[in-house]
């Protein structure tokens, strides 16, 4: 029996999942040590059962291969669901009862790309537990070499049956444009409008790990011009994509207009509260303060959050909250879901809405109040150094008397809207972001959030860009 240890290259063992460029700082045998210490501490909690899927990527499929080397060599039993969206596997873990699940996935990035997402039983695997697979490789601290086995599950039919289940938008026509943008729900999007009411036209429906049309991340405007020129084309009543594996949604509605998340979460909320009045309703630190508003206003309790789909996971779970969503268009519903983020779940109840409603959903957009924003910009600052400027801008803002929010960062309400700086978890940036109503207020926001950058020795973000109406 050969004696087990292996080193990751020290950038690829992240906050909320494992991610690296392929052959240069991810590779087979990391794959391989990703199975056999993930397997290890499944095994020695007593755990027999893993679910194992892939993307579309084109090294998603030996990075599986060489994972479920790993797990089989722990002694477990590998149920291995083929290539899907991740929300597909997470469902898996549960319609299989398996202790753990392990998704191959590069998600959103460049098509160099890959990684994994995994949960442990039903929780998210994040953290320190990412760094404890790091530290186990190092040390070689894994269970005896064993015979495990693997066997192709499919649950791609449970899981379109059990997506049609929630549809509640009656038999209303609805025109509606998809593109899944050739990612890994690409195949499970066709057939799920092969069985919804109306019509529906699909667009990058083939999935292709080289993503030739355009980058996978719907939260991009420039991502969505080919599914806006669609929906234009087929007068259409709202256009949805989704991210390279399909866990993150992002929405157009019938003028071609994108639905920011929390722009979509506030009318998923309205539609949850009324089966859950006074529920909690999460966003991110980086959402408008009309989402907060909003679900107040509708009779929810607003909750604000870190950002991270991890962390967001982990406050319901503790909260009991029905919904929560990020800015990256990350929508978890607990309500009559599993609480997981599920992008092609998300537009099912989207749909509904959008069906039983006596408006349109840019009607439903329009209605919202109007803000002004700035993207969000990310400026580099390094790893060792993030989290100190946080902390020396948390001083400065308490001794001034500041109204913050901390939960992440800092947020900071002033009369004019409020400004955010926090660091990122997944690089070596700071991100900042403002909102006031007027142009004038936006532009004070900025100019109070520069000084604090610069009053800790950076170059402050370059706010030069346009302001996006929101």
């Amino acid at each position: 029996m050969t004696a087990f240890r292996h080193d990751f290259h020290p950038t690829s063992l992240r906050e909320y999942d494992i991610r690296g460029i392929v052959g240069q700082t991810l590779s087979g045998a990391d794959a391989f040590a990703i199975g056999r210490c993930f397997g290890s501490i499944v095994a020695k909690q007593g755990g027999r059962k893993v679910a194992v899927g892939y993307d579309g990527r084109l090294s998603s499929p030996e990075l599986e291969t060489q994972l479920v080397a790993g797990l089989v060599a722990c002694g477990l039993e590998v149920a291995r669901i083929g290539c899907g969206p991740t929300p597909m596997l997470y469902f898996a873990s549960y319609e299989l009862k398996a202790d753990g699940a392990v998704m191959v996935t590069g998600s959103h990035n460049p098509p160099d790309y890959n990684g994994f997402k995994m949960m442990l039983g039903k929780k998210p695997f994040f953290g320190q537990q990412i760094q404890q697979i790091g530290q186990m490789a190092a040390s070689g601290d894994v269970v005896a070499e064993a015979s495990g086995s693997s066997t192709q599950v499919d649950v791609s039919d449970a899981y379109v049956a059990r997506l049609l289940k929630d549809y509640d938008g009656g038999d209303r026509a609805l025109n509606v444009v998809w593109d899944p943008g050739n990612g890994s729900g690409a195949e499970i999007t066709k057939r799920l409008v092969a069985k919804l009411p109306g019509k529906h036209t699909v667009i990058n429906g083939e999935i292709d790990g080289r993503f030739p049309n355009h980058h996978p991340d719907p939260t991009v405007l420039k991502n969505l011009e080919q599914i806006i020129a669609e929906v234009a084309k087929q007068g259409a009543d709202l256009g949805i994509a989704f991210d390279g594996d399909a866990d993150r949604i992002g929405a157009v509605d019938g003028e071609g207009n994108m639905l920011f998340g929390d722009q979509l979460l506030v009318v998923l909320a309205r539609d949850v509260l009324k089966a859950h009045p006074g529920g909690t309703i999460i966003a991110d630190v980086k959402a408008s303060q009309v989402l907060f508003d909003e679900v107040d206003k509708a009779g929810g309790q607003s909750l604000m959050w870190k950002t991270g789909h991890s962390l967001i996971k982990a406050k319901m779970a503790e909260t009991g909250s029905p919904l929560a969503g990020e800015m990256s268009g990350h929508i978890f519903f607990n309500d009559k879901w599993y609480g997981f983020d599920d992008a092609p779940y998300a537009a099912i109840r989207l749909l509904g809405i959008v069906a039983r409603a006596g408006e349109s959903l840019a009607q439903m957009r329009d209605a919202l109040p109007k803000v002004l924003n700035t993207p969000e910009l990310r400026f580099n600052c390094a790893d060792e150094r993030k989290f100190g400027v946080i902390q020396e801008v948390k001083a400065r803002l308490a001794a001034s008397g500041a109204n913050v929010n901390d939960v992440d960062g800092v947020r900071v309400l002033t009369e004019d809207g409020w400004w955010l700086l926090r660091a990122s978890n997944t690089q070596a940036v700071l991100v900042a972001r403002a909102e006031a109503k007027t142009e004038e207020g936006l532009d004070r926001l900025k100019k109070l959030l520069a000084e604090q950058v610069e009053a800790s020795g950076l170059q402050a973000p370059d706010f030069s860009g346009e302001n996006a109406g929101h």
